[in-house]
């Protein structure tokens, strides 16, 4: 017979293209990948014994008979365990990081035993082919061996992904049923034209939708600095954590700081240049294969050596070449950085204390000093710790809505009575006990639950001021503190009327206050708000005037209602001649602009004296009275009288 080996030659140029492309890819040694290797060697070898047995058969006359069926036999074991390298693919795909692969690698794995022993024994008894100086090659009785078990296989993966299907998204869920199904189709075609050779066409097919889809660098490479991604780095902990022996290990993670100054002056090109260059830094000092992407302008190496003396010299290294200036043509900069830094084991025992820990340090090395280093610590795990159960708690409360709201009483000076109150949410009974306003208002941000809170405390806001109503007790205004997180959520105007409507309670009992920063972050979303809030009788009122980046331009534009200036201003005008000079020039401008002025934190007789003479129109404070429970503040209310 005379074979027709073209296509199978075409298809080796193919496959070696394709693998020195796969070689750049995912550099893990999981599993999954190092099938996708073995399918690549064992296509190769499959491909080029069988164009050199092609060859030397049809020069049989003229080639040692030894020779040949040495490459042959060759070919006959890659051949079919091409299949089986295929199936053991798709099994580490479908069982990564579960529990099970073991047992099913060695069930599929018999088949293949039975067969290789066929191939060992054919020599004698040429069961699977022949080759003479008479007739050439000759198939044996059991040629059809080698085509039932590659089709064996391509329909293990195909059965093995339809029964775990549930694990995988559908793009995988889709690929892995249709590589199987294109390699049978072509071997299919082979068995109606056998003098062309397409076994290895079939297995290329296969492994290029394999690569496109599954094993390309764009999945794992990061595009810009060309080296792995954060996806990378979490493969390789989990590699390392899945070993019988595993070994200790540090995660750095070199955060650049305010690098979005750097886009903003230089322009996002210069930026990912010096980001590059950077790169091209850090890959120099550490330890090959062992630098990854984190984050947008976060780094992370891998470091086996997790001593203390090995991190410090690194880490050293790394803040020296820092505080140098970066050079790109046109640019030049200093960029500083925040570095965190997590040991195995002892920063945590997994993966998501691992990266939790790290990013808990960036975040503390960030609020240090410049250039600051931060371990990952039993007493920063301890701090972790207790912020995901203080947001628990927060969850729970929120679900339940079962937070307790405290009102703090608010003097109106002119007539001496306590016309107005700041509602304040407060955890006093928790498993961790009493939790303080600053420590969990600030993980009711971060988590997003704040806004679902602030909905529950205008609702119990509403309850309340009806219900002193009902007691026919006076009160003008109560204050709800609202979050910049609020002012990007869409239906916020039609939750605000819902609440309040729905507990029929008159809008001109609630006063809304929130900070500058909620401005700063939606100035056209803040000033739509307020002028609605307007329209219905809502009030509205600045918070904290005096922390931060306060701006008089910003009052000017917001019609506010009230200005309330933070207490470190109160605190500071009675210790400091400059500091009073200065809160009453702005409580002067503010009264001329028709607003009215809220001092908060007024404790001493002599702060109280000093807002008085300011003529601010309204005083919080524990000289006046302390936040109380909502039975507390009826009865306050009820019994109070102008103070002397």
């Amino acid at each position: 017979m005379t074979w027709n080996i073209a296509a199978e030659s075409i298809s080796i140029v193919f496959l070696s293209i394709i693998w020195g492309y796969s070689r750049k890819g995912s550099l893990v040694p999981s599993l999954k990948n190092r099938c996708f290797q073995a399918c690549f060697l064992i296509t190769f070898c499959a491909m080029i014994t069988n164009i050199i047995s092609t060859l030397m058969l049809k020069s049989y006359l003229a080639v040692p008979l030894w020779m040949i069926w040495l490459v042959t036999t060759v070919y006959f074991v890659f051949t079919p365990l091409m299949g089986l390298v295929y199936f053991y693919y798709t099994a580490a795909v479908i069982y990564e990081n579960r529990k099970g692969l073991p047992r099913v690698l060695v069930l599929t794995g018999i088949p293949s035993f039975i067969y290789l022993f066929l191939v060992f024994l054919n020599p004698i008894t040429k069961n699977l082919f022949d080759i003479n100086r008479e007739q050439g090659y000759v198939q044996g009785p059991l040629i059809s061996i080698t085509y039932i078990l590659f089709y064996m296989y391509c329909i293990f993966c195909v059965i093995l992904v339809l029964i775990k299907g549930k694990w995988l998204n559908q793009s995988i869920y889709r690929i892995l049923v249709v590589f199987p199904l294109i390699a049978v189709l072509v071997i299919i075609f082979q068995q109606f034209f056998p003098s062309i050779i397409l076994s290895g066409s079939a297995a290329t097919c296969a492994l290029l939708i394999i690569y496109l889809y599954l094993q390309n660098k764009q999945i794992s490479i990061d595009y810009l600095t060309n080296i792995p991604n954060r996806q990378e780095l979490l493969h390789m902990i989990e590699l390392l954590l899945r070993r019988p022996i595993r070994p200790s290990f540090a995660i750095i993670v070199i955060s650049l700081r305010d690098f979005k100054h750097i886009n903003d002056t230089y322009g996002q090109q210069n930026g990912d240049q010096f980001l590059r260059a950077i790169c091209l830094y850090l890959t120099s000092v550490s330890e090959p294969r062992t630098l990854y992407r984190f984050n947008g302008d976060e780094f992370a190496i891998l470091s086996k050596d997790s001593s203390r003396e090995k991190l410090v010299q690194l880490t050293s290294v790394i803040q020296d070449r820092m505080k140098l200036p970066w050079e790109i043509p046109g640019c030049r900069c200093i960029i500083p950085v925040a570095i965190g830094i997590a040991r195995y084991p002892d920063s945590s025992k997994n993966l998501e204390g691992l990266i939790h820990g790290i990013e808990y340090a960036v975040s503390r090395a960030k609020s240090a000093n410049k250039d600051g280093i931060c371990y990952c610590d039993q007493k920063m795990l301890d701090e972790i710790q207790r912020k995901h159960q203080i947001v628990e708690i927060l969850k729970e409360v929120c679900a339940n809505n079962s937070f307790e709201l405290y009102y703090q009483p608010i003097l109106d000076v002119s007539t001496g009575r306590y016309l107005f109150a700041e509602s304040l949410m407060r955890l006093n009974h928790t498993p961790l006990g009493p939790i303080y306003p600053s420590e969990f208002i600030p993980l009711a941000e971060e988590s997003g639950l704040i806004v679902e809170l602030t909905y529950h405390i205008l609702d119990k806001v509403c309850k309340f001021i009806n219900r002193l109503a009902e007691q026919h007790i006076d009160i003008e205004r109560i204050h709800v503190n609202f979050s910049a997180i609020q002012f990007s959520q869409p239906d916020l105007i039609e939750r605000v009327c819902e609440t309040i409507q729905r507990n029929g309670t008159p809008y001109s009992k609630i006063k809304i206050e929130f900070t500058e920063s909620a401005i700063a972050d939606n100035p056209q979303v803040v000033s739509h708000f307020v002028d609605e809030m307007h329209q219905l009788g809502i009030r509205l009122g600045l918070d904290d005037f005096g922390v931060g980046y306060s701006n008089l331009d910003t009052v000017v534009h917001i019609p506010f209602d009230t200005i309330k200036l933070d207490k470190s201003l109160v605190w500071s005008a009675t210790e400091q001649e400059k500091s009073a000079i200065m809160v009453r020039n702005i409580t002067n401008t503010f009264l001329e602009l028709g607003m009215k002025v809220l001092a908060e934190g007024v404790e001493t007789p002599e702060q109280d004296a000093f807002v008085r003479d300011c003529g601010i129109h309204m005083i919080q404070g524990y000289l006046y009275a302390r936040p109380i429970t909502a039975d507390e503040t009826e009865e306050f209310l009820r019994s109070s009288s102008c103070p002397s």
